[in-house]
């Protein structure tokens, strides 16, 4: 296992943070610092066991405390059959952890005043401005009009009544690959049936073919998993007149020191790049995406705000510190502190049917869950985060005073427990 932290700084942060939050004198600040090496030791159990059964090639994690140090962890290699080590500037497919950068760039666009929360998002991509909703999905078209309009929440928060491509069936989920709609990087090999497409070129062609096809529920009605924040990528072009991934270069990236967090890995960062395989047996080793060749050397067709980035721990750890200090990282601050409270706390809308949901008995903010109260695996109330298709997840506990990420590469990312054992790892749950 490596660790690409000096020991004596982490602990340090640790022990300072007790002193801080918790201001319970000696005994109580020892006893805290004594937690954070419990804490670490079980992560780094958990993570290099993954590696040692032959489970994963390679794994990756970061633990911070407050708004200290992140201490990362690391073990194995890039790829099963390299020698390189994977490290904390190694560059995972964060996928799915995408979509919180999407949800605080949409935030500071509303604390500039350029979006509204409850804004129709035919203000932005007028074709949406007579939604409609299908009437006998999954086995017709037919469909009637919507009685509410899509609004910046309701993308924020899954309950547009937009889907997705491979979490839908029948012919919605045929129009939404016929169109192009399909948010993901692929060479046809590991989504077969996705190979005789026009994939939409540019945020603008995606949200015009999309604006074209029916809804599967009344916006604000049901929390569905969708394409919504791939939708928010072309609000943010329009509302900040930048391209997506340059306001997000300008606005959060450069601000925060994350040099190794792109939609398009440079080539000449192809030594860094993961494989990512596919879990047989409980085994991932049936190769998918090599990283030295990986399709995420090139651009994709259209930049996905809910799927599209990679990233390194050491990067994504930015990100997470900048929640933790609730907007900012020292002096350096992207959006106040109430945009940031805004962001992760519960913005969905009141009675919204929940059964759908990836994430039992928790809101959603700004394209994260959000613990509503203490969790079961451990996390406190307002926890927020998400997690990733590729084996990754990240989430920052603030009443705890804890961020944390976890890395694998495979799909698909629930075959093993590896993501379900990362939070329950950090607070000692069985």
């Amino acid at each position: 296992m490596v660790k690409t932290i000096d020991r004596r700084s982490f602990l340090g942060a640790s022990l300072g943070f007790g002193l801080t939050a918790l201001c319970g004198g000696r005994a109580r600040a020892l006893a805290t610092l004594e937690e954070s090496r419990s804490r670490s030791a079980r992560f780094e159990e958990m993570l290099s066991g993954y590696v040692a059964s032959g489970a994963l090639a390679g794994v990756a994690g970061s633990l911070g405390y407050g708004t200290g140090q992140a201490e990362f962890l690391a073990d194995g290699t890039l790829s099963r059959d390299g020698k390189i080590p994977v490290d904390a500037d190694s560059l995972f497919r964060i996928m799915s952890m995408s979509k919180p950068i999407t949800g605080m760039a949409v935030m500071m666009l509303i604390e500039d005043g350029k979006i509204g929360l409850d804004q129709n998002l035919a203000d932005f991509v007028p074709g949406f401005a007579n939604p409609r909703v299908l009437t006998d999905h999954p086995h017709s078209m037919e469909s009637r009009p919507a009685k509410e309009p899509i609004t910046i929440r309701h993308l924020l928060t899954h309950t547009s009544g937009l889907g997705y491509f491979s979490r839908i069936e029948g012919p919605l989920r045929d129009a939404y690959i016929k169109h192009g709609l399909v948010p993901v990087r692929t060479d046809g090999k590991s989504l077969p049936d996705t190979q005789d497409f026009d994939y939409a070129h540019g945020l603008a062609e995606f949200a015009e073919r999309l604006a074209t096809l029916p809804l599967l529920a009344v916006p604000g009605t049901r929390w569905i998993y969708s394409m919504s924040p791939d939708l928010l990528g072309r609000v943010i072009e329009i509302a900040s007149g930048m391209a997506f991934d340059a306001f997000l270069e300008d606005r959060i990236f450069s601000p925060l020191g994350m040099t190794s967090t792109f939609f398009t890995v440079p080539k000449s960062e192809a030594h860094r790049m993961t494989s990512l395989y596919a879990i047989r047996d409980g085994i991932a080793d049936v190769l998918v995406d090599p990283g030295p060749s990986s399709v995420c050397l090139d651009p994709p067709p259209f930049l996905f705000g809910g799927s599209g980035l990679l990233s390194s721990p050491r990067d994504y750890d930015r990100f997470l510190l900048m929640l933790a200090g609730e907007g900012a990282i020292g002096t350096t601050r992207i959006m106040s502190q109430e945009t940031a409270r805004l962001a992760m706390s519960n913005l969905l809308p009141p009675g919204v049917d929940m059964s759908q949901a990836l994430v039992s008995s928790e809101g959603f903010g700004a394209l994260g869950s959000v613990a509503l109260t203490a969790q079961p695996d451990g996390k406190g109330a307002g926890s927020f985060g998400w997690s990733g298709g590729a084996g990754t997840t990240a989430f920052v506990d603030r009443s705890q005073g804890i961020r944390v990420a976890g890395y694998g590469q495979f799909i698909p990312s629930r075959a093993i427990p590896f993501l379900d054992e990362i939070p329950k790892a950090i607070y000692e749950i069985s």
